[in-house]
């Protein structure tokens, strides 16, 4: 017997938890995130709130300062209606009478005009000098390349003020190059090191690293059969190498020449010691106005000008980067074919000899002066004593450790910071906050630093002179570097694992501590071998900032050469570099290693 089932005809309504709920509107979805708020929604309010009040704040307020001529604290007129009033008062007061100031001419006007000089010509210098390199390196068999791409690598971690003061040894008066120039039977001196020529030289044979490599990657990428193309329809090699494989490279080439501009123009450490009394800078003008004379209107102007040059640059470099793209398109895979032509790859291995002899040799001038009793007007130090090894490591243990904790103190800072915001960047499609992470690129050490003893130097939040402070400034300044790192390494990860731990119960808060955060440790810890690196030789900020009590080493090589101590400042010097050269051999291994 079959039975069969009949249909009642009447429908159940489905399980609610069988169907998918709907999506609440965007605006709706957002204002419930903020009445109940999360961890991972904390997290990223709270990074808002570090750059807002770290980073644009100290600007905005050195901004409006530009214009009432008197500081102006913002912080301070929520908390307190007296300093509201003041500030107010300024506000109805404030002008544009020191930019007129700036633009009709003056000290101000001279020490911009000069700058841009100053960049300008070691952007076109450096390009010149790096172009036959930068073709050595990625199209012929220049011999030696890994040991010059060492040495090429070298004069990055040297501060470019321990850099100026190899440059007083061999070339200062009594400097051992002038005296083996005098004894081939040459007067005087080769050339006048305290001079806008010393500034110039040092920068280019310092900064050159940084348009190399771009410039070496740029004409690696370039097509190579359009080279050989050129030549099979008749055109000599230096024809081809003209008008075919440099234009190829511009693109490179002209990226690298704006990242020297800006280097170039933000530096402090070269200026500030061989800039001669009549030269004005805008660096060494902002400091001496704020560190000098505390005249607010005028290092702000100056600070808003660097910010907005630097920036204009930075952003015309991007522009460039991205835009501008020679390539070609072929089926075939390129192959290049390196130039093995024995003239012109020993010609180009001697070229590059000479040229990084040069800080090769301010180095090794400012090691030897460490070691020396005394060192005048000779090729060789009169005697050899290891007292001022002595002295600083009984005298100045302290600026040691001072340098080590507040590196650590600010690489503590870059990684919580920069490894929330790769993961808001990456995950979320975070471009506020990215756009934010990129701004202490465009703004120098010495603005920085005058917006942020303008805006922190009274109450609520009265900072200056305090090693919080320092510590803010290191990781607000060299936070991009950790975060292009970490970046990286959060693009290389995929959601999926994530996901996972989250359908096992978890947390999106517990998988980014548990999950994520392990698998970024690669990128982190190259990341913050590079900051604690930049923070050990960090120059402009140290030397505005520091107070006398958490003085680094870098202030006190600084004050040392001041003094005339040149024997335990080169001692000092020595130090730091030992100690950058063996974080960035630590780092370039990291990297590596994270990379299979």
């Amino acid at each position: 017997m079959k039975i069969e089932r009949q249909d009642s005809g009447v429908q159940l309504p489905p399980h609610p938890e069988s169907q998918p709920r709907p999506k609440p509107p965007k605006g709706k979805e957002k204002r419930t995130a903020f009445l109940r708020p999360d961890g991972l929604f904390l997290m990223k309010l709270g990074v808002f709130v570090f750059l807002g009040l770290f980073l644009i704040l100290p600007l905005v307020s050195v901004f409006l300062v530009s214009f009432t001529g008197a500081p102006v604290n913002l912080l301070g007129s929520i908390v307190n209606p007296d300093i509201l009033s003041t500030n107010l008062e300024r506000f109805s007061n404030a002008s544009l009478d020191h930019y007129k100031k700036l633009l009709a001419g003056g000290t101000y006007f001279k020490a911009l005009t000069n700058s841009l000089t100053l960049a300008l010509g070691v952007a076109v210098l450096v390009i010149v000098m790096c172009l036959p390199i930068a073709y050595g390196f990625a199209r012929t068999t220049m011999p030696f390349k890994k040991t010059f791409a060492a040495l090429c690598t070298m004069p990055i971690i040297v501060p470019t003020f321990i850099s100026a003061a190899g440059f007083i040894i061999m070339f200062g008066r009594t400097g051992w190059v002038n005296s083996l120039y005098q004894g081939m039977g040459g007067n005087g001196v080769l050339f006048n090191v305290y001079s806008m020529l010393g500034i110039v030289l040092v920068q280019i044979f310092f900064f050159f690293p940084f348009a190399l490599w771009p410039m070496v990657a740029a004409f690696k990428l370039s097509d190579i059969s359009l080279e050989e193309a050129s030549r099979n329809l008749g055109s000599s090699n230096w024809m081809s190498l003209v008008f075919v494989t440099f234009p190829l490279a511009i693109p490179g080439i002209i990226s690298s020449a704006l990242l020297i501009f800006t280097v170039s123009f933000s530096d402090f450490g070269t200026p500030i010691i061989l800039a001669p009394e009549g030269l004005n800078l805008i660096v060494v003008e902002a400091y001496r106005e704020i560190s000098g004379f505390f005249n607010w209107a005028g290092a702000s102007i100056l600070t808003v000008v660097m910010v907005l040059v630097a920036g204009f640059f930075f952003w015309i470099q991007r522009k460039i980067t991205k835009k501008m793209n020679y390539g070609t398109l072929s089926g075939k895979p390129k192959g290049i074919k390196l130039n093995d032509n024995k003239w012109v790859a020993n010609g180009l291995a001697i070229y590059t000899t000479i040229v990084i002899s040069i800080p090769l040799f301010a180095v090794l001038s400012v090691l030897m002066q460490s070691f020396a009793t005394t060192w005048g007007a000779d090729l060789l130090p009169r005697g050899y004593t290891l007292d001022h090894y002595r002295t600083i490591f009984s005298r100045s243990t302290t600026n040691i450790v001072n340098s080590i904790v507040l590196a650590l103190g600010a690489l503590g800072i870059s990684v919580v910071v920069s490894t929330l915001v790769s993961y808001f960047v990456v995950r979320q499609n975070a471009a506020k906050l990215d756009f934010l992470s990129s701004v202490p690129l465009i703004v120098p050490g010495i603005a920085l630093g005058i917006a942020y003893i303008q805006t922190f130097n009274t109450a609520p939040l009265q900072l200056t002179g305090t090693a919080a402070i320092l510590i803010i400034a290191y990781a607000i300044r060299r936070m991009p570097y950790m975060i292009r790192s970490t970046m990286g390494t959060m693009m290389s990860i995929k959601p999926d694992i994530e996901e996972a731990s989250i359908n096992l119960g978890a947390s999106r808060l517990l998988a980014i501590i548990t999950v994520i955060g392990p698998l970024m440790l690669p990128g982190i810890a190259a990341g913050s071998i590079l900051v604690f690196v930049t923070v050990i030789k960090e120059t402009s900020i140290t030397i505005l900032m520091a107070p006398s009590n958490w003085a680094p080493m870098s202030l006190v090589v600084f004050q040392n050469l001041l003094r005339g101590e040149v024997y335990t400042a080169s001692a000092m010097a020595i130090l730091i570099i030992i100690l950058v050269l063996f974080l960035q051999l630590a780092a370039s291994k990291i990297s590596k290693n994270s990379l299979y």
